[in-house]
């Protein structure tokens, strides 16, 4: 029973529950009235209707979140591989659940200024970050940077994971991973690779499989992506760590040969060609996840909430089709996993970038 109830019925008295209308004379004494102190019956039945109404009434109503649109950045132009997935998961999410979504590019700096604009947003919900291995690089290499990657931002989940493929010029003087292997033990620094640029995620897997293969091979690093599979087409480099989704076409057409996947496991869409693990290099993996992270401060049950709603989206069979197709592979894990992956890396890169002399400021 109720506070409001039980005052109603004091009100009212030991017989309120059996007569509506009580009499003046029971009330006298109960609440601390005078002998003479007389109200009008009227009155008392508004006071115990009104008290009344206090139990029955429902509880007070929230608005469900999110109540306006999600801002989402993206550290990289749009139409590449992390904007297409970025799009096709918060689309399917408004199909499931009706969120709104804007989506901004913000490609600059390696992703620091995209991680920047959310580290210093309100940590309400309504800004979020998609992020990438940049993200753990940048916290590895760079000296300095306008955030805190460990206190500014956190993690709700992996969304994806783009495993990369190691491609050479069909005219290189080796057909296999391990003839390239071979090749390079007999030749150092003969060979060359292209990458976006210095530490970009080719950069650093194509170094981590270089040190611990004990290879000296020159890295060549473009000013973007395209620049760098160009001179790979051309010619001029022999080795290039890419993705399936832009490497398929040009090794189905004979124009770059597929040497290994980067992956844990073998890809399904080319079951028949091994992984770097398997060959000799046990636990290596050269992988472009796509994640989301939020401002530090956002509730822990929304982060839930976000991360829920990434699993049942890359879960969906049309969704999942459509990312396996191009090679992407559906995650969709929690926020203490991915968590647990930027830790990992960070300790990764510093150590590598420790013994290869590698820095990118």
């Amino acid at each position: 029973m109720t506070g409001a109830l039980r005052i109603a019925l004091r009100l009212l008295g030991p017989r309120a529950s059996r007569r509506p209308h009580p009499t003046l004379p029971r009330l006298r004494g109960r609440v601390g009235w005078g002998e003479r102190a007389r109200r009008p019956r009227s009155h008392v039945a508004v006071l115990a209707l009104w008290l009344t109404s206090l139990v029955v009434a429902p509880a007070p109503c929230f608005a469900a979140f999110p109540e306006r649109p999600i801002h989402v950045i993206v550290p990289f132009p749009p139409g590449g591989a992390v904007d297409l997935v970025t799009r096709l998961v918060t689309q399917r999410i408004t199909e499931a659940r009706g969120w709104s979504f804007i989506i901004e590019s913000k490609a600059a700096a390696g992703g620091i200024v995209a991680t920047d604009t959310v580290a210093k947003a309100a940590g309400d919900g309504y800004t979020l970050l998609i992020t990438t291995p940049n993200h753990t690089i940048a916290a590895a290499l760079r000296s300095r940077l306008p955030y805190d990657w460990e206190r500014d931002v956190v993690p709700v989940a992996v969304i994806a994971n783009v495993p990369e493929l190691l491609v050479s010029d069909p005219a290189a003087s080796f057909d296999s991973f391990s003839g390239f292997i071979a090749y390079a033990k007999e030749n150092p620094g003969k060979l060359n690779y292209s990458s976006a640029g210095n530490g970009t995620l080719p950069h650093v897997t194509m170094e981590l499989l270089l040190r611990r293969a004990g290879l000296e091979v020159v890295h060549v690093p473009y000013r973007g992506a395209a620049p760098a599979m160009t001179d790979l087409l051309a010619g001029v480099v022999q080795l290039k760590l890419d993705t399936f989704a832009t490497s398929n076409d040009h090794v189905a057409a004979g124009k770059l040969r597929a040497l290994a996947f980067a992956s844990a496991r073998r890809s399904s869409l080319m079951p028949q060609l091994p992984t770097i693990a398997e060959q000799g290099f046990p636990g290596y993996e050269g992988v472009l996840w796509i994640g989301m992270m939020a401002p530090a401060g956002v509730p822990a049950g929304t982060i839930d909430l976000f991360a829920a709603a990434i699993s049942e989206a890359v879960r969906s069979e049309g969704l999942a089709a459509r990312l396996k197709r191009d090679g992407i592979e559906p995650v969709g894990n929690k926020a203490a996993e991915f968590g647990a992956l930027i830790a990992k890396e960070v300790v990764l890169w510093r150590e590598l970038a420790k013994a290869v002399q590698m820095t990118v400021d």
